[in-house]
């Protein structure tokens, strides 16, 4: 018998002869004749144990010691040091795309995670999602991904199915790791230099059921294994919406900040009586140190209004050190956020910060003290802030207490608001924002603007990992999680992308399957979504009649829609020239021909039937 063969037969004797332990002893129970009570029968969430009482494999060795652990079944390892330089020590707490994840608290070369083969696994909480720490291995080298399908339990008695997707530690995207580590550790010692990855994946709940069990998938064969490291149920945001947010579309140099303040500039939709941030320390290699942050609203510049407020993180701390992928959002504050307004938000970092995750094209001025000059956070005054920038990182959302949740706006360079007057929020997703505070037909929804420039919908421009001075994100399929489903209390998306898809090689199919990809996904965890039409760009250098062809094309299967979105938004139509219908409006057009300017915004804003946002 083959090696990992009679390693997991043994490993599914122990389970079994574990599970019928506690039937056992109650029949022995029953057989005394002074206790004649009947034991009544074990139900699955009764069998259910502790993910940590179930472990059957070790993943990481230390260096020093590589042949302590096999997670591959070939003798292959992760590198406990890599996992320290990237801030996933041991019970390091995980906050993966607002999932409550945890390294597993076990030293290298001690059972950490658990081979997936129908173990039921006691997990609790009520929420939106499930999240899955996990990566699929096979002793035979890189491979494709492995997935299976499992079953969640509620304490109602109900049940509902799932199908977890998990990619390969070697061989899977880069663009969705939670984590990439520099190296692998092999038995006879040596260390290989290649990328090892570990994934968050996350699968829908039933909304508003409390969760008792999960039976993990079946082993997927003798070819690879599914490997769970944790999981948990990723809690609803209810009770608070998102006010501004960004996302992050790379990781790039940043010619080594240290002990210096960011003081970023950003502009809310939705206003509330308390506010906390988010920071993301997304496609990073290595941990980054928050020494304080505060918020504050704008007087002008750097200046604020009055002296900043202060944040905390974890309960009270003034910092936090935020592990490599992984986020952190700020305790509540009592600070009125005012709608429609420019925020200061303060974030100082004491460490050096070679790099940075990023999101590039702001139209808005942002700025930066000197090294070496400190803690600035409280400053009122913007006199420390000699110089400035025109990218938003680490700082990936403002939220605000109360409200009725968010709109999300997926797109690209036209949704980022590029070639829209700087530092005047001229987007078309501030024209909705404002739309939206000025009416009381619908809710006053949260608007945030999730347009990356030059992304694209079926394929990468950054990598998802590494230092680049490409900021144009993975794509939007690959984005959609932290984008999107992980945003704060997200109720509706708005789909606007595709032009850069036609534009550099992608097919209409290819565009159409995404558009279809990304509505599944969506309406799966019950957001709704409307989709928009492309806009023209004929004039634009590479925008050929093939282009226009494809673009068309695209647009023809949105129009018709049949049932694949909830809404049709007819952007393209709004501003194309109706005797010239490949090119846009000339009233409407930035001058390049395929970037609306201000008046092209505003008229794509100004189109949108807002009751088509509620439903």
């Amino acid at each position: 018998m083959h090696r990992r063969t009679w390693i997991r037969s043994l490993t599914v004797l122990v389970a079994a002869v574990s599970a019928t332990a506690p039937t056992l002893a109650a029949t022995a129970t029953a057989q005394d004749p002074t206790q004649q009570t009947a034991q009544p029968a074990a139900t699955p969430t009764d069998r259910a144990l502790p993910l940590e009482q179930l472990y059957n494999n070790r993943a990481v060795s230390d260096d020093a010691k590589p042949e302590a652990a096999d997670f591959d079944g070939a003798g292959r390892s992760l590198s406990a040091q890599d996992l320290k330089a990237a801030g996933w020590s041991p019970g390091t707490r995980l906050d993966l795309d607002a999932a409550p994840l945890r390294r597993p608290d076990r030293a290298p070369g001690r059972p950490d995670n658990v081979r997936a083969d129908g173990q039921q696994v006691r997990v609790g909480g009520r929420g939106n999602a499930l999240s899955f720490l996990v990566a699929a291995t096979s002793p035979h080298g890189p491979a494709d991904a492995v997935g299976g399908k499992g079953t969640v339990r509620y304490r109602d008695g109900s049940h509902s199915t799932y199908t977890l997707s998990v990619g390969d530690w070697r061989g899977g995207p880069l663009a969705t790791k939670a984590v990439a580590l520099p190296h692998l550790n092999t038995r006879q010692g040596d260390q290989l230099t290649e990328k090892a990855r570990l994934y968050a994946v996350t699968v829908p709940l039933e909304r508003g059921r409390d969760v008792s069990s999960v039976t993990l998938p079946q082993d997927p064969g003798a070819d690879a294994d599914l490997h769970v490291f944790d999981l948990a149920v990723r809690p609803e945001t209810a009770g608070w919406t998102g006010s501004w947010s960004a996302s992050t579309g790379g990781y790039t140099g940043t010619g080594k900040w240290q002990d210096q303040t960011l003081r970023l500039v950003v502009h809310t939709s939705a206003g509330g009586p308390r506010a906390r941030i988010r920071l993301e320390n997304t496609f990073a290699a290595e941990p980054v140190r928050i020494g304080h942050a505060s918020i504050a609203v704008q007087k002008d510049g750097a200046a604020a209004n009055r002296r900043p407020t202060p944040l905390t993180f974890d309960g009270g701390h003034a910092g936090t050190r935020i592990p490599a992928g992984a986020r952190a959002v700020s305790d509540p504050v009592g600070f009125d956020v005012p709608s429609d307004t420019n925020l200061l938000v303060s974030i100082h970092l004491p460490d050096p910060v070679p790099a940075a995750p990023v999101h590039s094209k702001t139209q808005q001025r942002s700025y930066l003290s000197e090294g070496g000059s400190g803690d600035r956070t409280g400053d009122a005054g913007g006199a420390a802030f000699t110089r400035s920038l025109t990218m938003w990182p680490f700082l990936t959302g403002v939220d605000v207490k109360g409200g009725p949740g968010s709109v999300v706006a997926l797109g690209d360079s036209i949704t980022d608001g590029d070639h829209s007057t700087p530092d005047a929020n001229r987007r078309w997703p501030n024209v909705l924002a404002g739309r939206l505070l000025a009416q009381n037909e619908v809710p006053k929804f949260g608007v945030l603007n999730h347009g990356i420039s030059a992304n694209r919908i079926v394929t990468d421009r950054y990598p998802g990992d590494g230092i680049s001075t490409d900021t144009a994100g993975v794509s939007a399929q690959h984005r959609l999680e932290r984008d999107v489903l992980a945003q704060t209390n997200a109720r509706t998306v708005v789909l606007f992308e595709g032009i850069n898809d036609v534009r550099w090689g992608a097919s209409a199919e290819d565009v159409i399957a995404g558009m279809k990809a990304i509505s599944a996904r969506a309406k799966e965890r019950g957001l709704r979504v409307v989709a928009a039409t492309i806009t023209p760009c004929e004039g634009y250098h590479d925008c050929t009649a093939e282009v226009d062809a494809k673009r068309t094309k695209v647009n023809a299967f949105v129009r018709e829609n049949a049932g694949k979105f909830d809404a049709v938004l007819d952007f393209d139509q709004v501003v194309r020239d109706p005797a010239h219908p490949a090119r846009m409006l000339p009233k409407y057009d930035s001058g390049d021909h395929l970037h609306p300017g201000d008046a092209g915004l505003r008229a794509i804003g100004e189109s949108i039937d807002l009751k088509l946002l509620a439903g």
